[in-house]
């Protein structure tokens, strides 16, 4: 062993170099050195600078000696009393235990018997170390075994003070400076790690850098972390530190991002194996989205594991045919919820039951969709045409169509309620406070509540998407100057599912909240939208992690209905942001001066009006206005005033045939007591129950003092209907047709135009009148 491997190694102020060198070949304890240390004991070897170097056996041990002397010396500690006899007592402890037989020497000690020396807890390293040994010893002795024993494994040693351990090893004032550019970043983008008194940074830092043996950040590799979080080196709490650890290292250009968070569920699999390789074959090469290839990859594998249970003849999509299509089809129509499928988590209130009409067309389209890109790429052989052999069912695409979930008004006006009077108490909080600020999730309430936009289309909302108009000119400068009725609010949503980035106007309340947040933002890393690729700054994001898409869902929504005292759930389902969206569409389309299905189209963002549809329901009240507006029973009814002669009635003359009531025609009266019977009601023949208002009967009639007026409705036909909305074709048609039809006093109008003076008007009974307002006929002669 060479003087230069014993001496401690200059370090300078950017670089850490280690005070010794592991030699190359093996050092072996020699007998005369085992005999030296039992013959000078404990009590020299515990005083070696003290002790005089002539005195025997000295000079045999010098060999082991000199790398503990530099370890010593390249310790950054205070040249305390207290320093110096922990590393004495050190010395002595490994010098006593490579003279042990069969030890060997401290070079070639393995982890566990290092582990065993250190001990899992300070009580085992008491028990385990000798009497003269305290517990200021551990820390030095732990220094020991990681420069010259190569020791990492300090996240099994139980509770440990591992940053001052790295203050010892690597020097405070270099492990403090790579601590400080991580505050940096991570304090700019939000995080409360970035805080000088957080405690948890240093203790995750300083356990990386022991297991990466190196205090410097730029040492901190990608397949370092990756180490960290499947070995387990630390608990749960600081594998989520390492994760913004490994974001803030990524930002400085040492490593890889993290690709997400832990925890994250395995990937499913199962089923027959050719079948599942073929899934994963479509799923690497399809260029959906992530999330729908994912989709139908779980559906492909359900198919597959159904294929290894019933038909394990067909495993391979080469295989299939068209009877094996409807043999598939017919499976599914009677499968239930639970049946070949590899996790039930989050269906156990729902297992056993039929799948629904919605869940068998997705599984349909998803098979259609795999084959026929199989097919168009040559994967498989044409046997049969995916759109017609893998076609919905009529049974199933029946039970399909718009079925908005809307919310009850007064659940969504309470949920409303509650979202703005939104404050600091109500927010949820972990071990740390709120996981989000405030404002971040009051404009993540209001956007849920006020835009009507999907979850993923919130989450993707840029930075600046709020644009102030005033009377068609934008606004500058600050915005909450400018009173709520005189601005218009626009948003502006990124590319989504059904269309490109399109404008809308939304309530200024909302845009408000957005600002209010954007004015504290701290500045994030641009992030990578999923769906167009592109390198945005995201407006919901902190701690430089974007707002999950299932953070309205899991955590605002509940909040909400928590505050505001409703369920969670109604007898539709869970109330969701999707279903927020559904009331939002229909209370617009439901307004007093309603959005039309169109105008409800682009302020959707919507393609088609037939996905508006989905979305849009008419309420009760609408329709009942709607249906009294159209005047149906008003339309296909007309009233008729009737004059009862009352005097008649109570002589007793109606006995001896003399009429009682009589229709007033405008023109006459008509004293046919089954006239709502009468088919010439509405083309009256002037019959002989017919007396005009300027003959002397009539007029006699009106003299009376006894009659009594009424209105009655008589119900009409379709020419009769047309021939009051004064249709000269329809009345033609009805003339034509009742030329023949006999009239109440017998001979038809033919007949009666046919005898000398009679004139044969069409009386067409006027519309209902008004209040205090008389009908006016419609003659033609």
């Amino acid at each position: 062993m060479s003087a230069a491997m014993l001496q401690p190694s200059p370090t300078g102020p950017s670089r850490w170099l280690p005070p010794v060198t592991r030699p190359r070949l093996r050092v072996v304890v020699r007998a005369e050195e085992a005999a030296a240390i039992t013959t000078l004991g404990l009590a020299t070897l515990r005083r070696l600078k003290t002790g005089d170097p002539a005195a025997p056996g000295w000079p045999v041990i010098a060999r082991l000696v000199r790398p503990l002397e530099a370890v010593n010396a390249g310790l950054d500690s205070p040249p305390t009393p207290h320093r110096r006899r922990a590393m004495l007592d050190v010395v002595a402890l490994l010098l006593t235990r490579c003279a042990q037989p069969d030890a060997g020497s401290y070079w070639d000690w393995t982890a566990e018997q290092w582990e065993a020396m250190l001990g899992r807890t300070v009580a085992e390293f008491r028990a385990g170390a000798p009497a003269w040994v305290g517990d200021e010893v551990r820390p030095y002795l732990a220094a020991h075994a990681f420069l010259l024993g190569g020791f990492t494994g300090f996240h099994r040693l139980g509770s440990f003070q591992r940053l001052v351990l790295c203050w010892r090893i690597f020097g405070r004032g270099r492990v403090d400076g790579e601590l400080g550019q991580l505050r940096r970043v991570l304090g700019g983008w939000g995080y409360q790690l970035g805080r000088a008194d957080d405690p948890l940074l240093p203790l995750t830092v300083a356990q990386l850098m022991l297991a990466n043996r190196s205090p410097h950040l730029q040492d901190m590799t990608t397949d370092l972390f990756d180490r960290v979080r499947e070995q387990r080196l630390l608990d749960g709490v600081r594998l989520n530190t390492v994760h913004a650890v490994q974001r803030a290292v990524a930002e400085l250009g040492f490593c890889a991002a993290p690709l997400g968070r832990t925890g994250q569920h395995a990937r499913a699999s199962g089923g027959a194996e050719a079948w599942q390789q073929a899934a994963d074959r479509w799923y690497d090469t399809s260029t959906l989205t992530r999330r729908v290839r994912g989709s139908v990859r779980a559906n492909l594998l359900k198919v597959g594991r159904w294929l290894a249970a019933e038909h394990p003849e067909v495993a391979d999509p080469a295989a299939w045919t068209r009877q094996t299509c409807a043999t598939w089809i017919a499976a599914l129509d009677r499968m239930r919820v639970g049946d070949f499928v590899q996790r039930t988590a989050g269906l156990t209130d729902r297992l056993g039951q039929p799948l629904t009409a919605a869940t068998k067309a997705g599984q349909i389209s998803a098979m259609r969709r795999f084959f026929g890109d199989c097919q168009e790429w040559e994967w498989l052989p044409r046997r049969f045409d995916p759109q017609r052999a893998l076609a919905v069912p009529r049974s199933i695409a029946a039970l399909l169509g718009p079925n908005p979930r809307v919310i009850a008004d007064d659940i969504w006006a309470k949920l409303l309620w509650a979202g703005l009077n939104l404050t600091t108490g109500d927010l949820p909080t972990t071990q740390s406070g709120p996981y989000y600020p405030f404002e971040l999730v009051r404009a993540v309430t209001l956007t849920c509540l006020f835009s009507g936009q999907r979850s993923d289309e919130i989450a993707r909302l840029r930075v600046g998407c709020i644009r102030w108009q005033h009377h068609g000119t934008p606004i500058t400068g600050d915005s909450t100057t400018v009173l709520a009725s005189d601005a218009v609010c626009l948003l502006d949503v990124p590319t989504h599912k059904t269309g490109t980035a399109f404008t809308k106007p939304v309530d200024p309340i909302l845009g408000h909240a957005i600002e209010a947040w954007q004015a504290i933002r701290p500045a994030q890393p641009p992030f990578t939208d999923r769906r167009t690729g592109d390198s945005v700054d995201l407006l919901f994001a902190a701690r430089a992690s974007r707002v999950s898409t299932a953070y309205i869902n899991n955590t605002v929504i509940p909040m909400l209905c928590g505050k505001g005292g409703v369920p969670a759930a109604d007898v539709r389902g869970a109330i969701t942001s999707h279903r927020a969206r559904s009331i939002i569409a229909s209370q617009l389309y439901n307004a007093k001066e309603p959005m039309t299905l169109f105008e409800l189209q682009a302020w959707l963002g919507h393609r088609s009006p037939q996905s508006t549809q989905y979305y849009t329901k008419i309420s009760p009240t609408t329709l009942t206005r709607a249906y009294q507006d159209a005047g149906y029973f008003a339309r296909n009814v007309r009233t008729i005033e009737v004059l009862v002669d009352r005097d008649a009635v109570a002589s007793g003359a109606t006995t001896n045939g003399e009429p009682w009531q009589h229709y007033d025609l405008g023109h006459g009266y008509c004293s046919y007591t089954f006239f709502e019977q009468c088919q010439h009601r509405m083309a009256c023949a002037r019959c002989d129950f017919y007396a005009p208002k300027t003959s002397s009967s009539a007029q006699l009639l009106e003299a009376k003092t006894g009659l009594q007026r009424m209105l009655i409705g008589v119900p009409l036909t379709d020419d009769e209907r047309a021939a009051v909305d004064n249709d000269q074709a329809a009345i033609d048609r009805l003339l034509q047709r009742l030329a023949d039809v006999a009239t109440p006093a017998g001979p038809t109008p033919n007949q009666l135009r046919a005898e000398p003076g009679r004139q044969l008007p069409l009386t067409v009974l006027p519309p209902t009148p008004a209040p205090n307002e008389s009908a006016a006929p419609i003659d033609k002669f």
